[in-house]
């Protein structure tokens, strides 16, 4: 049908939300913003379904989360009854409709006959992820639209071992989705109901006890922490969100004292009344927490995203001011850190890996290298760490010791099957009480990896592309660089082009198989070690850029990544 027609059919619809009626009248004199809000249904990306709240069926609303947990509910349909008694653990943010979001999911998931655990209140990413292994469910359903802003919200799937949905189930889940195609017929069951059915049971606190048991694990010299942990100073935010619920009870457990929260940022607020943009990369979420620090003469500066599965740093340098960290760095100073202190205790296995995506650091295998630890690169989503780790268990070819994606997302126990943010606060927490004790500081330590291994540096250039034209655009300046091809980029030659779409792999030796999954991302390394990829967001209108770069010197590397920088920016 077109978008009028299918604006037509919620216009008609006489029990429409009262909230989405209103939108809805507003919306009919915005020709523009109604195609875009009716002209195709949500796609499923890396990281399920996310978009703008309002009505329509290219939206976020009560609406189509109820088709999304449709198609969830009638693939359990397909499995045998012991899968699908297991039923589904379900988690919310603090974002607009998040809780209603849930609990829709639960009375769709119920009118099948499926047992839902819903958190009580909110509850981080992580803990979503833990609560489907640990209960266990079949499945896992997380309200959120993490570090986005305001206007969105989302809707993510787990699977069984606790990572986002693989792909095959996805697609069958949301071809399921697709079927239900008359968003107002599909049954749910009110709450009242399913709790007198026992069909839905509250979670909370039995969860948190157990999931910050397991956070304690994370900890590698629990003697340095007792030594030095209460003269460690922290400011930590969760940017409205879901961290508040466990990392001040789990620092204070283990022993950092001097653990402050930026009580601004600390109220659960759907509006990021003090940070339009929650996401801990970009350097205004650190405002108040840079005052808070100055304040009391901080040691370093941790935020983390409203659902808590990422987490930005900052660290003060000897002016009293404060430096902010990238995602690669973090990462890179935590495994180090990681990979040292095992060491030290001899609890470094021959078997050990580390699994990163794509387009991150490849500092980090230089530092893996140092230690024979085995580095493997997957493609972007958190997903394809999960299925690195489950792979292991299975065969038992490696121990898992370490994942990341530049994109602030940590894991250091699979316990959890996706990144978490507070996992990677303790960590970082330990690995700062560590330098300390030495007389440095965190970027004290990522300097000491630029001067053993040279300074890498890297960028992301993210370029927005709304609504129906956007789409179309990104599709075609992918397809452009595919059938073009790429020689040489800022006059230094191209000696790799990897084609993960096509699943080729093309040298002056030939071409070989990637040896990952077909996604829509191209890469180029370069004959100075340079690389550069691109990848349009599977959950955002954006099409994403990224350079690495690796130069002898500090000054050397800044240039060289802001000129490739400013010839990518003008791909189109």
């Amino acid at each position: 049908m077109s978008w009028q027609d299918n604006m037509q059919q919620w216009l008609d619809y006489k029990d429409l939300d009262p909230d989405m009626k209103e939108q809805l009248n507003e919306m009919k004199n915005d020709d523009k913003v109604a195609e875009e809000a009716f002209y195709e249904p949500m796609e499923f990306g890396t990281a399920g379904m996310r978009g703008l709240i309002g009505p329509g069926i290219n939206r976020m609303n009560i609406y189509t989360v109820r088709q999304a947990a449709e198609g969830l509910a009638s693939f359990m349909d397909t499995l045998d009854d012991k899968l699908k008694s297991q039923g589904v653990a379900i988690s919310y943010d603090s974002r607009y409709y998040s809780q209603d979001f849930a609990y829709e999911s639960a009375k769709v998931l119920g009118a099948h006959g499926i047992h839902s655990y819903v958190f009580d209140s909110l509850r981080p990413t992580p803990e979503l992820s833990f609560a489907v292994r640990s209960i266990p469910t079949y499945a896992g359903i997380m309200i959120t639209a993490s570090h986005n802003p305001k206007q969105y919200n989302g809707f993510k799937i787990y699977g069984p071992d606790g990572g986002q949905m693989p792909p095959v189930e996805s697609d069958n889940i949301t071809s399921f989705a697709r079927k239900a195609s008359n968003l107002f017929a599909i049954k749910v069951k009110p709450v009242t109901k399913l709790r007198e059915e026992k069909l839905l049971t509250l979670i909370g606190e039995d969860v948190d006890l157990n999931y910050m048991k397991n956070l304690e694990t994370v900890i590698v010299n629990r003697d340095l922490i007792n030594n030095i942990g209460d003269k460690m100073k922290f400011v930590y935010s969760p940017l409205h969100g879901t961290g508040k619920m466990i990392a001040p009870r789990i620092f204070q457990k283990l022993g950092f004292k001097n653990f402050n929260m930026v009580t601004e940022q600390a109220i659960l607020d759907p509006e990021f009344a003090t940070t339009p943009f929650p996401n801990p990369e970009f350097a205004q979420t650190f405002d108040l927490a840079i005052e808070r620090g100055k304040k009391i003469g901080a040691n370093i500066l941790i935020a983390t995203d409203p659902d808590a599965d990422r987490l930005g740093a900052a660290v003060r340098q000897p002016d009293g001011s404060y430096k902010l960290m990238t995602g690669n760095q973090i990462a890179s100073v935590l495994l180090n850190y990681l990979l040292q202190a095992k060491k030290g205790l001899k609890q470094l296995p021959a078997n050990g890996a580390v699994v990163k995506s794509i387009v991150s650091s490849e500092l980090a295998t230089a530092i893996a290298n140092k230690y024979n630890i085995e580095m493997l690169d997957v493609l972007t989503g958190f997903k394809y760490i999960a299925e690195k780790i489950e792979q292991f268990e299975k065969n038992g070819s490696n121990e898992f010791l370490f994942g990341f994606e530049e994109s602030y997302g940590y894991l250091v126990k699979p316990f959890v099957r996706d990144k978490d943010a507070m996992q990677s606060t303790l960590l970082l927490a330990e690995a700062a009480a560590y330098y300390e004790s030495k007389g440095k500081t965190i970027y004290d330590a990522l300097e000491d990896l630029y001067e053993e291994f040279g300074y890498y540096r890297e960028k992301t250039i993210s370029k927005t592309f709304e609504g129906i034209s956007g789409k179309d655009k990104m599709a075609q300046i992918m397809k452009t660089l595919r059938e073009e091809g790429i020689d040489e980029i800022n006059g230094v030659k191209v000696v790799e082009s990897i084609d993960y779409l096509k699943d080729t792999d093309t040298t002056e030796a030939g071409v070989k198989p990637t040896g990952l999954p077909k996604a829509d991302v191209l890469k180029y390394v370069l004959a100075d070690d340079t690389w550069v990829a691109a990848r349009p967001s599977g959950t955002e209108p954006k099409l994403k850029f990224y350079i690495g770069v690796k130069a002898d010197t500090e000054a050397n590397a800044a240039q060289k990544l802001a000129d490739f920088a400013k010839e990518i920016e003008g791909w189109e």
